[in-house]
């Protein structure tokens, strides 16, 4: 297996957007001769940091090397900054472009990776977890599956602030009306996930497969619990996975494997 990091330019961040990337080894050592995964060719599964993190979260927190060898996975770790990976309209300000778009298409032009939609997943943790899920849904045509943890789906609490109840310790009033816009439209925007998922039914484009997991401890439970029950009455391909946890690695990591192994499952 080989480790590289990259910065490329990114036309959605009119600057250097930049990722971490485990390859799998094409040749595979003796003790792991017999291992399913490697008849096929290898996935890709690009995962996404939580707020105030960076490329590195997964790459020195997770066992994101052992996936990559256990399931001949390409693991992607891009920087998002603190911007829920979303597009506002301001230059270089377009970072649900920068990952279903630039990054994938540099690693199919760079390394001949995410080349069909069944081979192509995104998954992600709190901010990420809602990047997953939106970014997942915005480009139903390349991503076949998403791993959503903890996810921060704050969309659906952003019409009842103002600026004297913002949370100041996570950000000001000022970050999310510049992140989403018109706070008391962001449930019939795209900022949505809920929205783009119902749009692509309606365009009879398939959604994809969906793992959802949450601690019951954790803070942001009640929006991940308001999800799962859009997503139960759309049928939609998902499930859903809770068990005692807060918003820590000790919760993430046992749940993006058994995401990986859901997605593995499920995705044909």
């Amino acid at each position: 297996m080989s480790t590289h990091f990259v910065r490329f330019r990114s036309e959605a961040l009119s600057c250097n957007g930049e990722f971490y990337i485990h390859i799998p080894p094409k040749q595979l050592p003796p003790f792991m001769a017999d291992n399913p995964y490697y008849k096929r060719k290898p996935k890709t599964l690009i995962l996404l940091h939580g707020y105030s993190g960076d490329c590195t979260d997964w790459l020195y927190n997770a066992p994101v090397a052992d996936y990559s060898l256990k399931y001949n996975l390409a693991i992607v770790m891009p920087s998002g900054g603190v911007s829920f990976y979303v597009d506002k309209e301001a230059t270089g300000h377009k970072y649900c472009k920068f990952i279903g778009e630039d990054l994938v298409e540099y690693l199919r032009d760079t390394f001949n990776l995410a080349t069909e939609k069944e081979n192509t997943f995104i998954g992600g943790l709190s901010m990420g977890g809602f990047g997953a899920l939106h970014t997942g849904l915005m480009y139903p045509e390349t991503f076949s599956g998403i791993i959503a943890l903890s996810s921060a789906l704050i969309v659906y609490h952003l019409k009842d602030m103002k600026p004297d109840n913002a949370d100041p310790v996570m950000a000001n009033y000022a970050y999310y009306t510049d992140t989403f816009g018109d706070l008391s439209k962001a449930l019939e925007s795209d900022h949505n996930p809920e929205v783009l998922y119902l749009r692509n039914k309606k365009n009879n484009v398939e959604n994809p497969v969906i793992f959802m997991a949450c601690g019951s401890e954790d803070f942001l439970l009640e929006p991940n619990h308001l999800m799962r029950d859009f997503l139960s009455k759309q049928n939609a391909r998902f499930t859903y996975l809770e068990s005692p946890g807060v918003h820590n690695w000790e919760f993430w990591i046992p749940n993006s494997e058994k995401g990986i192994n859901y997605l593995l499952d499920n995705v044909k």
